[in-house]
């Protein structure tokens, strides 16, 4: 892997993890397009983390505020205490699915039809999202437990390539009555528990069955490309949903799927 294509990569993830247009999918998707040969696990370790630092950094300060709560018995930050709650609860069923079918979602990853079908999926996802939003909550202390575990299930699904995480996650939040900037935050903090998590896991298949790192240069763009437009995309999303809808990236997926698929039937 040279300079140029851990930058490219770099972009796409940080991009695209927050994006709702889902970063696997694109990660598959663009060493194909170009002829590249798919990067190392210890490589999407270092993207993951890279994301991480991104999320973390743009809501350390909810993020503080919630891990205090959440050891703390003080009643003026019992909505922080609860929201907590949720994304723990949000994170379980993640993890049950990701545990159950990560040897099917893992095979998915070479397949670049079921890349362009899912895509699709995620189009009509987002598109049904905007049309059925009921829009009654406008805090997502708010959320009972059931909406909790109904993103946490709608963020399980999003494994497979083509699915985005947080166009699904988004998407269940105004299905549960979040407002688009309330789901969006929702979604950005709920991806704190789960990349730690893929993280970890890729981390120890890598230790387990080996897997070597590029060259520290490459590492090194890989990752700031990661975390700076992972940083930069959580703040210009969250300006995009006060004023606009998800459709502009429903209708995205819908020409990038039908794209692919068309690739696939020529080539």
């Amino acid at each position: 892997m040279d300079l140029v294509q851990a930058f490219v990569l770099g972009v796409v993830q940080g991009m695209a993890e927050f994006l709702p247009v889902s970063s696997s999918g694109h990660l598959v998707l663009v060493p194909a397009a170009f002829g590249w040969s798919e990067p190392s696990i210890g490589f999407d370790v270092m993207l993951h983390l890279a994301t991480l630092v991104a999320v973390v950094g743009y809501f350390r300060r909810d993020l503080v505020l919630l891990i205090r709560a959440f050891f703390s018995r003080r009643s003026d930050l019992a909505a922080e205490r609860k929201l907590a709650w949720l994304i723990i609860a949000a994170t379980i069923p993640t993890g049950i699915i990701g545990l159950a079918f990560d040897d099917f979602f893992t095979s998915l990853f070479s397949n670049v039809t079921a890349v362009g079908v899912f895509l699709l999926l995620t189009a009509a996802i987002l598109a049904l999202s905007e049309m059925l939003s009921r829009k009654a909550l406008h805090d997502p202390s708010g959320m009972k437990w059931s909406h909790a575990i109904a993103i946490g299930l709608a963020q399980g699904m999003a494994i497979a390539p083509g699915i985005s995480r947080s166009g699904a996650t988004m998407a269940a939040g105004l299905g549960v009555g979040l407002d688009r900037e309330q789901a969006a935050r929702f979604s950005f903090l709920l991806s704190v528990p789960i990349i730690l998590l893929v993280g970890a896991k890729t981390g120890l298949d890598v230790a387990l069955h080996g897997g070597a790192l590029p060259s520290p240069a490459v590492c090194i763009v890989g990752f700031l490309a990661a975390a700076i437009s992972g940083y930069a995309v959580i703040a210009g999303l969250l300006s995009w949903l006060r004023r606009r809808s998800l459709l502009v990236f429903s209708v995205y997926c819908a020409v990038l799927g039908t794209a692919v698929l068309v690739w696939q039937i020529i080539a």
